[in-house]
């Protein structure tokens, strides 16, 4: 008996959010997306009862692209179901689930795999945060009074934040099957654009973190302290980074290169095989994969950040050299030498620009560090976009069965899905390593030169990419609204 039998029971009886019967009309998917969205905002604005004193975000600078909230129900977000993913996808690239994905019987398998790997990762994310290195410390007094000593308000502590791990699947699951979209786009850009809109109009306090335009009006008003000579070297460097300028151009820079590259793509004819004049185009995009196999790749990286920050809690300045060496900063600890040090992604212009003397760090180190970033981030665009490509079914040979299926053909060549597949394969291997890389490379530029209100790259070029094939599916079910016929060709 193959493990599929074994854990049939299990996993085919794992609760589920049902599909709909027939056409969603879009106003209600607008309504379903928009309630999930409200729900999503009020839960990370829920403090965890029972918390004691200050928190330590182990996530750091990946917390916008995990779609979480800090303290609070929604504290590990999108976290488990990415690394789920991560795991998935390894298992299935390498053939050792054994599943067919055209097979009904093994989709439901493989959905509900995902929900146990789900439900186990947040355990795994959690259960650290709660019980070790006190990162969110449960309240003495609350135990005191309760009677059930630290152990029993951290477990509580532990069942909030499992019972928003899994809210947040069947919330994605809702948005997937009754809204317009993903539940995980959906939050990603819900938790970037809070950043985004705090990093230009946030009014912070005296002294404290201010937005752009605050800034910029306390520099007219004279409020803003000495200005060095703007036509100086110093002048420029604060013109650039003290005033946000480049964080302005580089933001600007990148949503247009995102759009430019979401409209470049080869298009390959079609044509009816036994409608004659029925014609149409395959587009092959260059960001064929689109932008989410990235968060496949910073989602290791915020693991391996994660188990580093972990050792150095349990073990403290007793970790190997060779591993890792910290120092703590507004009570977070952030990697300064060490295995851990090299494979931190750069988040800032003040990461690498050792001349400005805002790090300790040699300037050989911080070039070591800047090349392990890029090429963790091109090698890894590349192959996790192949692997996103395949278990989507958007190879060629997925294509082709399509293109086959739909009575379509490519004209000048025979109506066979092998011949097809042939013609696919000239094309779709070659784009998706392409814009794999290229999203990689842009993502870690964008960290280097920093972004508004100190966005990671990655979570820019999503919320860029999200929106905008958003805007391409609101056009879509509202051209098959007022055209019912079209609904009926796509099988909608």
């Amino acid at each position: 008996m193959g493990w599929k039998e074994t854990a049939e029971p299990v996993l085919t009886r794992m609760p589920g959010v049902a599909r709909p019967e027939g056409h969603v009309p879009f106003r209600r998917k607008l309504m379903w997306t928009g309630a999930v969205l409200l729900l999503y905002f009020f839960l990370t604005n829920v403090t965890l009862w029972g918390i004691g004193g200050d928190t330590t975000d182990l996530f750091g600078q990946f917390r916008s692209l995990l779609a979480g909230g800090q303290g609070t129900v929604m504290q590990v977000g999108i976290g488990p179901i990415v690394t789920a993913s991560i795991v998935l996808q390894l298992l299935g690239g390498a053939n050792l689930l054994g599943l067919d994905t055209q097979d009904p019987r093994d989709q439901m398998l493989y959905q509900g795999l995902q929900k146990v790997l789900v439900v186990v990762m947040t355990i795994l994310t959690a259960a650290p945060m709660v019980f070790m290195g006190n990162f969110l410390p449960a309240s003495k007094e609350l135990a005191a009074n309760l009677g059930v000593g630290l152990t029993g308000v951290e477990f509580i502590i532990f069942l909030q934040i499992f019972i928003g791990g899994v809210l947040i699947l069947y919330m994605d699951e809702v948005v997937s099957k009754w809204g317009v979209g993903s539940g995980i786009g959906l939050f990603i850009v819900a938790g970037v654009s809070q950043s985004l809109v705090g990093g230009l109009f946030y009014w912070g306090g005296e002294g404290g973190e201010q937005g752009i335009i605050p800034q910029w009006i306390d520099i007219i008003l004279g409020n803003a302290g000495t200005i060095p000579p703007l036509l100086t070297t110093d002048g420029l460097a604060w013109l650039l980074l003290d005033a946000s300028v480049l964080a302005i151009i580089t933001t600007v820079i990148i949503y247009v290169v995102v759009v430019y590259a979401e409209s470049v793509r080869v298009e390959i004819p079609l044509s009816h095989a036994r409608v004659k004049g029925a014609r149409g185009r395959f587009p092959v995009k260059l960001i064929y994969a689109s932008v989410l196999p990235m968060i496949l790749v910073r989602a290791l990286q915020a693991n391996i950040q994660f188990l580093g920050r972990i050792l150095y809690s349990q073990i403290g300045d007793a970790m190997p050299a060779i591993l890792g060496a910290y120092t703590v900063s507004n009570g977070q600890a952030y990697p300064v030498g060490g295995l851990f040090y090299y494979l931190a992604p750069i988040y800032s212009p003040q990461d690498w620009m050792w001349w400005l003397g805002q790090t300790a760090n040699e300037s050989w180190q911080i070039m070591l560090r800047v090349s392990v970033d890029l090429t963790f981030m091109i090698v890894g665009g590349a192959i996790f976009a192949i692997f996103w490509v395949e278990t989507a079914d958007m190879g060629p040979d997925a294509t082709a069965r399509q293109i086959q299926n739909s009575g379509m053909q490519i004209p000048g060549f025979r109506q066979n899905a092998g011949v097809i597949e042939k013609v696919m394969e000239r094309y779709i291997p070659q784009v998706t390593v392409i814009g794999g890389a290229l999203v990689g490379l842009l993502a870690v530029l964008a960290n280097m030169m920093g972004t508004i209100g100190q966005v990671s790259g990655t979570g820019l070029l999503l919320t860029i990419s999200i929106t905008y094939k958003l805007y391409e599916e609101i056009a879509e079910e509202q051209m098959m609204e007022m055209h019912p016929m079209m609904r009926e060709m796509f099988n909608q």
